[in-house]
C-alpha cells in the first residue's frame, strides 16, 4: 500500500448547491435501451368526479405492466403539483400498493413511477444489482443487513432529520416525488438513518430503491438503488479503544495490498470537526471510515480497474460537502484510464445521533449508487437495462458472479422534435417534460434534449423545442408506431400544460 497525502483541497460548495444526500455520479453515456420489467402492480387514480371513493374498478384507470412489448403503453394519465404550466383536474386519490393517499396541490408522483415501487431489483435473484448488494454485504459480515423499509417517508424524515437547509433544492417538487405535502418518496437511503440508529443498530448496511425526478439519458433514471453503510462508536475510553484497534486491523490488511491511496487530511479548516466533537476522536473516526472504504474499493475494483493484472488499484479522496456530515469526503477510483466518482461519505452530524437518542456516540456513514458501480463492473452501457425483462439481458447473469454484459442487436433510433409556446406567466421544468415522456412511452426513449429555448422580445412568450430519441432494445420501432407515440406525447403535452404547438 502506498499513501500519498494530497496537498490541493477542493473547497466545498455552499449547501444550496447540493441536490440531495449522496450524489449519484455521472457515468459515460452510451447508446442502449431496455424494455420495462414485469410487474403486477396496479396503478390507480381517483378523480374528484368519481362517486364512490372506495371502489376503483374502471379498467381504464389501471395499468398492468407486462414484460416486452406490452410495456410500450404505460398509463398515460399523470399529474403534477409543480408550479408550472398545468391544466386539468387533479385526481382526488392515488393508490400505491393497495393503499389510497389523498392528493393535494403538491402531488406530482406519476403512474410510471408508482409501477416501479414493488419491483425492488436489489432483491431479485441473479440480477446484477442483487449480486452487487450481496458482494458488499459479504465484506461487512458482522453488520446488520437491512432492505425492508418502505419508500414512502415524510419530508421531515427525508430532509429535516438530516439537517437539510429549508431552501435546499432537493426539497423542490421539480426534484422530488410527492404523494402529498406530508408524504413523499425517499430521495436517499439516509432518510432512515435516525430510525436505524434509534433502533439500537451500531453497524449496519441498508439497501433500498430511491426516487428523484431527473432527465432522460443513458446514465439517469428516476428510480435507482442506494446502499447506506454506517457505524457508530461510544464516546468513551472503550469506544476510542475500539476504533483504534479496528484502524490497526484495517491498516495492516491494506499495507499488504496492491493499492495506491491519494488521501487528504482527515480534518481541516475547510472540512472541520463538528462543534462538540473531541478532535482526536473525530479524526480517528474519519480514519476508520477511510480505511473501511479503501478496503471495500479493493474488494470491488482491485482485480478489474487496471489495464494489467499487476497494476495497483488507485483510490483518491476529495473533500466534499453534505448537509448531514462533517468532515465529508468523496471517493474516486482510477478505472481503466480515468477517475470515476464512486460514493460520498463523512462523519455523521451529531444532531442526527441526538435525534436518534444515541447522543453519546460518534460515527460515520457513506452512500453509494448500486447502478453506478454495476454499470462499471458488468459493462452495462445504459441504466435502463437494469429494468429490462428481456431474457437476452437477464439470462446473462448469475447470482454471485460478475459477468461482462454482451450487447445484443442494436436497433435503429428515430428522432422526433416537438416545439411549442408556453402560456404567458407559466413555466415548464425539464423534469416535468421528462416525466410526461416516461408515462407515455415507457422506456422506449433513449434520451431527451432541449435544443432551443427562446423568449420572444415583443410578445414575451417563451418557446421551447425538445428532441426525443426513440430507440427500443427489444425490436425495431416502425415509423407508424413512433408517429403514433409522438402524437400521444404532443396530445398529453397540450392537455397537461396548455402549450401551443408550433
Amino acid at each position: 500500500m502506498i499513501v500519498v497525502q494530497t496537498q490541493t483541497v477542493t473547497v466545498p460548495p455552499p449547501a444550496h448547491t447540493r441536490l440531495a444526500a449522496y450524489p449519484i455520479p455521472e457515468s459515460p453515456s452510451h447508446s442502449a435501451t431496455a424494455s420495462s420489467p414485469k410487474t403486477t402492480a396496479v396503478v390507480e387514480m381517483v378523480t374528484d368526479d368519481e362517486e364512490d371513493e372506495d371502489e376503483i374498478d374502471d379498467p381504464r384507470e389501471t395499468a398492468n405492466v407486462r414484460p416486452g412489448r406490452s410495456a410500450r403503453r404505460p398509463p398515460s394519465r399523470w399529474f403534477s403539483g409543480c408550479s408550472s404550466a398545468l391544466s386539468g383536474s387533479l385526481p382526488k386519490y392515488v393508490e400505491i400498493q393497495g393503499k389510497k393517499y389523498q392528493t393535494d396541490q403538491v402531488t406530482n408522483i406519476t403512474p410510471a413511477i408508482i409501477s416501479k415501487i414493488p419491483l425492488r431489483l436489489h432483491t431479485q435473484p441473479n440480477h446484477p444489482l442483487s449480486t452487487l448488494r450481496a458482494m458488499i454485504e459479504s465484506h461487512y459480515p458482522d453488520y446488520a443487513h437491512l432492505s425492508s423499509f418502505s419508500p414512502l417517508v415524510t419530508p421531515f424524515k427525508n430532509f429535516d432529520e438530516l439537517s437539510f437547509p429549508s431552501d435546499h433544492p432537493g426539497r423542490s417538487a421539480t426534484d422530488s416525488y410527492y404523494i402529498n405535502k406530508d408524504l413523499m418518496l425517499r430521495t436517499h437511503t439516509s432518510a432512515h438513518e435516525v430510525e436505524v440508529f434509534g433502533s439500537g443498530q451500531t453497524k449496519w448496511l441498508l439497501t433500498a430503491d430511491v426516487y428523484r425526478r431527473d432527465e432522460i439519458d443513458g446514465s439517469h433514471y428516476p428510480v435507482f438503488h442506494q446502499m447506506e453503510g454506517a457505524r457508530i462508536f461510544a464516546t468513551n475510553a472503550n469506544g476510542m479503544q475500539e476504533v483504534k484497534e479496528d484502524n490497526e486491523r484495517l491498516a495492516h490488511h491494506l499495507a499488504m495490498s496492491n493499492i495506491i491511496i491519494e488521501d487528504v487530511k482527515h480534518v481541516s479548516e475547510t472540512n472541520p470537526v463538528q462543534p462538540g466533537h473531541d478532535p482526536r476522536f473525530a479524526e480517528l473516526v474519519a480514519q476508520n471510515l477511510k480505511l473501511s472504504l479503501n478496503s471495500l474499493m479493493l474488494k470491488l475494483f482491485g482485480d478489474v480497474a487496471g489495464e494489467g493484472p499487476n497494476e495497483p488499484l488507485r483510490v483518491r479522496w476529495i473533500e466534499a460537502y453534505f448537509p448531514f456530515t462533517s468532515p465529508s469526503f468523496e471517493v474516486e477510483v482510477f478505472f481503466r484510464g480515468k477517475w470515476l466518482e464512486i460514493l460520498g461519505s463523512g462523519v455523521v452530524r451529531q444532531a442526527t445521533l441526538d435525534t436518534a437518542k444515541v447522543p453519546d456516540n460518534i460515527g460515520w456513514a457513506y452512500g453509494l449508487g448500486l447502478e453506478r458501480i454495476a454499470m462499471i463492473l458488468f459493462s452495462i452501457p445504459d441504466i435502463r437495462l437494469f429494468w429490462s425483462a428481456d431474457e437476452r439481458f437477464l439470462s446473462q447473469f448469475e447470482q454471485g458472479k460478475i459477468t461482462t454484459f454482451k450487447p445484443y442487436s442494436r436497433y435503429p433510433s428515430c428522432f422526433k422534435d416537438v416545439s411549442f409556446w408556453i402560456p404567458r406567466g407559466q413555466s415548464l421544468h425539464e423534469n416535468d417534460f421528462c416525466d410526461l415522456i416516461r408515462d407515455v412511452t415507457g422506456d422506449l426513449v433513449e434520451d431527451v434534449k432541449k435544443i432551443d429555448d427562446f423568449l420572444h422580445p415583443k410578445s414575451n412568450r417563451r418557446s421551447q423545442c425538445f428532441r426525443i430519441n426513440y430507440r427500443s432494445m427489444d425490436r425495431s420501432l416502425a415509423n407508424d408506431e413512433v408517429n403514433d407515440i409522438q402524437s400521444r406525447v404532443v396530445s398529453q403535452l397540450c392537455n397537461q400544460f396548455g402549450v401551443e404547438i408550433r
